[in-house]
């Protein structure tokens, strides 16, 4: 009965430079290592980006199960049933011969993950890759192939969104909110289900609105008024809920998603000018993700050459402040280039920042949405005394080639932190560029 029960699991590379623990969450089951995944490793071990890190770990792990058992029976993983292997190179598969070439990586991969399969036909082999083309070859060929979805959040459609409607509220309540001090004991009004904290309401009735949001810490409902700040006015609820939270210094962790035009990127930098003189510095910073399988070293020239198209649309937010119209247009200008030039404000590719001390810094993270889950709790777990994090991202347009809408690190994030008295969400749903960009989001 355990034989039937119990899988094998052939894992791809790209899984253990996802998470180098995966092999954590096999332990009531067997997993077997292609040794062509040990040599892609060894080509990754070197850098300073995540899957470097993945890479170096993984293969730290490995080495201190060792033993011959590892290439005969395999490992007992931790306190489970389960083992786990390394899987040597055979023979071409006769299902293989003249469909894939056996020298590349991921058919050598696949031909493991056949033999084993014709080794052992009294349980189910599963091959677990995060590449979709190779899952697709795997089932072409009769094997069974899922993606790695430890950390999958489970309906998209359900994530959180930082605020609700509340219809038919009493007169009195909504009034309240708009005389001194301008807040209401919570448990004035019942919700259900219960308020988050830093949840943001919409408060209505036939007469009146309120913008408000819940305070966790006095357990109130506060109410948001809408300001600008740098020049830049929100223009829907959901901006000036985001804005709220971007300048509260009592929240430290902040995330904004919506589609593009939204503002969040904009609204995150005018509020981190705003708060300067709280802060040491602003880094603001966006991961790197080629749309296509080389990396920015290929690209010729310096390193400044090669990211500036990435880093051009935070520029472009920067200039959008810089000329806003109003009495102050030239001072602010002029501000915003000092902080430049003194390195106050900081724009660059996301690798070039780690490693540096995040005491007292307004970090803001665009497209956060391609990052994996690792790489954001990495980010969030160096943030020193005084220091806040804004994720800013569309859950939706992800350019990575092994995160999709529920394993980004984003999406991860928003359903992870959800509750926590320390994190503020919103999810920008209105594009405000203009017209014509909300149409082409839209229909486009």
């Amino acid at each position: 009965m355990a034989s039937k029960s119990k899988k094998l699991f052939v894992l791809d590379t790209n899984v253990i430079l996802h998470d180098s623990s995966c092999l954590e969450h096999f332990q009531e089951h067997d997993v077997a290592l292609p040794i062509t995944v040990l040599e892609e490793l060894d080509n990754f071990k070197k850098g300073n980006e995540s899957i470097n890190f993945h890479a170096r770990e993984f293969v730290r792990r490995l080495d201190s199960m060792s033993g011959d058992a590892l290439f005969a029976e395999g490992i007992r993983l931790g306190g489970g049933r389960g083992t786990v292997r390394i899987a040597i190179e055979a023979q071409i598969h006769e299902k293989l011969q003249g469909l894939f070439s056996p020298n590349k990586p991921d058919h050598q991969i696949l031909n493991v993950a056949l033999h084993l399969q014709s080794a052992d036909t009294k349980r189910t082999l599963v091959l677990v890759s995060k590449d979709v083309n190779l899952r697709m070859k795997a089932k072409s060929v009769g094997l069974t192939a899922q993606d790695y979805k430890t950390d999958h959040v489970a309906d998209v459609s359900t994530l959180y969104t930082g605020r609700r409607i509340v219809e038919d509220v009493p007169e009195e309540i909504v009034e309240a909110m708009y005389q001194v001090p301008f807040e209401l004991p919570a448990d004035e009004m019942t919700f259900d289900p219960p308020l988050i904290p830093h949840e943001n309401l919409i408060l209505k009735n036939a007469r009146k609105s309120a913008l408000v949001t819940f305070d966790p810490f006095t357990h109130t409902l506060k109410r948001v008024d809408k300001r600008s700040v740098f020049g830049i006015t929100p223009r829907n609820a959901e901006q000036t809920f985001a804005l709220a939270a971007l300048l509260n210094d009592d929240i430290p962790l902040v995330s904004i998603s919506g589609k593009a035009g939204t503002g969040k990127t904009l609204l995150a930098l005018a509020a981190s000018l705003e708060n300067r003189r709280a802060y040491r510095q602003i880094y603001l910073a966006r991961p790197i993700v080629p749309l296509s399988n080389k990396d920015i070293g290929y690209l010729p020239g310096e390193i400044k050459a090669k990211l500036d198209p990435y880093m051009q649309p935070m520029y472009d937010n920067l200039s959008v402040i810089q000329n806003q119209s109003g009495a102050d247009k030239n001072t602010q200008s002029e501000q915003v280039r000092k902080m430049l030039e003194d390195e106050k404000l900081v724009i660059s590719a996301l690798s070039y920042i780690r490693g540096r001390s995040l005491n007292r810094i307004y970090f803001i993270v665009d497209e956060a949405q391609n990052l994996t889950p690792h790489e954001v709790k990495t980010i969030i777990t160096r943030a020193g005394e005084g220091t806040k994090i804004v994720l800013t991202g569309d859950i939706f347009q992800i350019d990575h080639p092994y995160l999709d809408t529920q394993s980004n690190g984003l999406t991860y994030l928003i359903e992870r932190m959800r509750g926590q008295k320390l994190y503020a969400h919103i999810t920008l749903e209105r594009g405000e560029r203009s017209e014509l960009s909300e149409l082409a989001s839209d229909l486009l």
